[in-house]
């Protein structure tokens, strides 16, 4: 463990660099390959659906929200925001557990796509109101969309995120800085018109169900501080 781990005077900033360079070409490598891995198989469903597609309804809570495209950078943000939570990961055995948690949230996501696929209705011509809106709209078509795995991920990586900032005894502002970065992704899959609210809701619920297990059995955080703190 890096120095800055244990000392219980180390500032949060410390805290926070000591873990960025820990293992920092696996945690590298690791998320570019599960993005990789993911995404093919991702996109090989959306555009090869092996069953009838379902049209998922629009509810009141998709027209309250409405479209804005402002929001595309806090939804395109997601993949800062997965990385940055493996970049704070401790040591190889979190690394680990991390893996092997986002292979099973992926699992029964991508299962769920295979055997009931959704999609979102039609909203109208997106690229008018922003050219990245035509390439998104091309690339990531409106398939595979209950649950989100946009925001299965989001709530995911806030949750673990949450546990890291308080091992480094962060700020209470930095910590709700993560939990607003997370509902706003969850916010911005609304605004861009990737997902409607049901998909968002399955999503949330998905990436809980994985997460919250594992933080309940992880060690408190006052067990992960030293003896001699606060004496």
């Amino acid at each position: 463990m890096d120095s800055a781990e244990r000392s219980p005077n180390a500032g949060f900033s410390r805290r926070f660099c000591g873990r960025l360079r820990t293992l920092w070409l696996a945690k590298m490598l690791g998320v570019g390959l599960g993005m990789t891995v993911f995404f093919l198989i991702y996109f090989r469903l959306l555009n090869h659906p092996m069953f009838p597609v379902a049209i998922m309804p629009i509810t009141a809570v998709d027209r309250f929200v409405g479209f804005w495209p402002g929001a595309l950078p806090l939804y395109l943000s997601l993949w800062i925001y997965v990385s940055l939570a493996v970049a704070l990961l401790k040591n190889l055995r979190e690394l680990l557990s991390w893996g092997v948690a986002a292979v099973v949230l992926s699992v029964i996501g991508l299962g769920i796509f295979f055997r009931w696929p959704t999609a979102v209705p039609n909203l109208g011509n997106k690229g008018e109101a922003h050219p990245w809106f035509s390439f998104l709209e091309a690339v990531d078509a409106s398939g595979n969309a209950c649950p989100s795995l946009h925001v299965a991920f989001a709530v995911f990586t806030a949750v673990h995120l949450d546990r890291l900032l308080r091992e480094m005894h962060a700020h209470v502002g930095i910590r709700a800085g993560n939990w607003a970065w997370g509902c706003g992704i969850v916010y911005s899959t609304l605004a861009v018109g990737q997902h409607v609210a049901l998909d968002a809701l399955a999503g949330a619920l998905l990436g809980a169900i994985v997460a919250v297990p594992r933080i309940s059995h992880s060690p408190s955080v006052s067990d992960l501080r030293p003896a001699n703190e606060g004496h």
